[in-house]
């Protein structure tokens, strides 16, 4: 049994996000008793944490460049002492603002004692390692969410676990032994699944609304590989757990979408992105009202509460953001404030949710209960078939997204479209239309990109992105299409080195298109570190 201030931590926790309520149910490092004072306790998102001060701050465009900054600071005091003294300051210039900052608050930096070293690649992520781990969480630090055991950060902005992030980081892990590491992660996970009901985008309170792409079930079977098939009972709990979050909603009769469930029919069921809130992302603050406020001036129909609820589903799907989720305007461009996530059924997601079902049925055999591995493998084949009828097109050969508002494939070439051979729900005749799509569409010199189209959004051309490159190249094997698969590897992995090689650094995305140049878009600098590109990197540079 956990000590009695851990157990009251779960309890507000429970209390404030309709948490399941129960003592933590994983192995692997504790943390020591959490000694803090119980106002502290309140595990509340920024906005509500600080009040006016966030709105201050956030709105503030001279304070922080990066609008992430201020919502993972550390408060030195209790932030119900924090929000009265500025009440009482009400500092009326930037400079008294950052100084009550600095006074009030531990303002987070990158990494500072870190050195770069001219190592060989694979010797420089075996270090990294180390770089990358934080320990189990012994308190609250504003808006962090602590947990009970050590993980894996992705590094630079990233200062918190993030979960499909990791099962990619969770690759690496395994070629240089770190098993220990990788079961404190996926203990992690089941915890958080625990006390939330469902994995966050990652262990803060300001990604409580949403959850990113359904990695777990693959970092269940990865640990397998090595603590053996009664890992899929061990975690069975939580894998259904994570199963009926998604789920939410799939009860209802009438065809229609409830959360992130979009039933078609009485017989067809498939997932969207979603997020439980409609305002401004609290980590992009600024950013999110600037789009609101574009996208009504050009469309006075929608409202902003719309375009925050579509920005923040975007966010779960991890592209974030891409063409996938935009619209082409009369210039033929895709911009930023046309995003319409929710109305798409996406390929990767329902992919993800197959693979879900299959292991949930697999656990069951494995636990001997029959009947409810059929009923687990008959929702793996009924959503397969509406993978099949709604995701293919077959005049193109290839995987699209679904716009069921509009009841037609988006018509968006993106790497999503390779999940299908990924998880093997393709058949030879698709895998080798898919194959000739990829070599055509998607391949460049640095690797593969994300989609053919150059928005200026990251999830776009020209960058290239690790878990991407690992899916298409397993996906390609898995039907034997090996000598694509070999290129794609190579000319990653010499990307990767010729980078690390001018700069000893290993990056969180890649300009595949121009290698020359280093990558761009999205809302912040390209990230170093990193977590899912040394994972994917020693996986695929260390195979025989």
């Amino acid at each position: 049994m956990k000590k009695l201030s851990i157990n009251f931590l779960f309890l507000c926790s429970f209390l404030l996000f309709s948490a399941c309520s129960s003592a933590v149910k994983t192995e692997g490092n504790k943390p020591e008793e959490i000694q803090v004072e119980e106002k502290q306790l309140s595990i509340l998102p920024p906005e509500e944490l600080y009040g006016k001060l966030f709105f201050d701050v956030q709105k503030n465009e001279s304070l922080f460049t990066d609008s992430k900054t201020f919502v993972d600071a550390v408060p030195r005091i209790a932030p119900e002492e924090i929000r009265k003294k500025y009440a009482e300051i009400k500092p009326e210039s930037n400079t008294e603002l950052k100084t009550f900052l600095n006074e009030n608050f531990e303002i987070p930096e990158a990494d500072s004692d870190y050195k770069t070293d001219s190592s060989s690649i694979n010797l420089h992520i075996n270090k990294l390692w180390d770089v990358l781990k934080r320990p189990a969480d012994e308190k609250l630090s504003g808006t962090l969410i602590p947990l009970p055991n050590p993980y894996i950060v992705p590094g630079g902005r990233f200062r918190e676990i993030y979960y499909w992030d990791s099962y990619f980081t969770m690759l690496g892990l395994q070629e240089d032994g770190e098993t220990e590491t990788i079961r404190n992660m996926v203990d992690n996970f089941a915890w958080l699944i625990e006390n939330y009901g469902f994995i966050p985008n990652g262990n803060r309170t300001y990604y409580l609304s949403r959850s990113q792409p359904p990695f777990f079930a693959k970092m269940v079977e990865l640990l397998a590989q090595t603590d053996g098939e009664e890992t899929y009972i061990k975690y069975l709990p939580a894998l259904e757990k994570e199963y009926d979050f998604w789920m939410k909603g799939s009860e209802n009769q009438e065809p229609g979408a409830y959360k992130r469930v979009v039933r078609l029919s009485n017989e067809e069921i498939l997932n969207r992105y979603w997020d439980d809130k409609n305002t401004p992302r609290p980590e992009s603050y600024r950013e999110d009202v600037e789009t609101a406020e574009k996208a009504i001036s050009k469309n006075p129909d929608r409202t902003k509460e719309e375009v925050y609820r579509n920005l923040r589903a975007a966010a779960e799907s991890g592209w974030d953001f891409s063409s996938r989720w935009l619209s082409i305007n009369g210039n033929g461009d895709f911009n930023l404030y046309s995003i319409h996530t929710t109305q798409i059924i996406p390929v990767d997601l329902n992919s993800l949710l197959y693979n879900l079902e299959q292991t949930l049925a697999r656990a069951y055999n494995l636990k001997v209960q029959p009947e409810k591995a059929v009923t687990f493998q008959e929702r793996a084949e009924n959503r397969e078939a509406a993978i099949q009828k709604y995701l293919w097109e077959e005049e193109t050969g290839f995987y699209f997204d679904y716009n069921f508002k509009k009841e037609h494939r988006t018509g968006i070439y993106s790497l999503a479209g390779v999940y299908p051979l990924f998880f093997e729900i393709s058949d030879e005749k698709q895998a080798g239309k898919i194959s000739e799509t990829m070599e055509q569409i998607f391949l460049r010199p640095g690797g593969l990109v994300s989609t053919p189209h150059n928005t200026g959004q990251q999830w776009d051309a020209p960058n290239g992105w690790a878990p991407l490159q690992y899916m298409s190249i397993e996906g390609l094997r898995n039907y034997g299409k090996d000598l694509l698969a070999s290129e794609i590897k190579q000319r990653w992995l010499n990307l990767n080195q010729s980078v690390y090689e001018n700069t000893y650094k290993l990056l969180e995305k890649y300009n595949v298109e121009d290698l020359s140049k280093e990558s761009g878009g999205g809302e912040y600098p390209t990230q170093d570190g990193f977590g899912w590109t040394n994972g994917v990197y020693q996986k695929l540079s260390k195979e025989e």
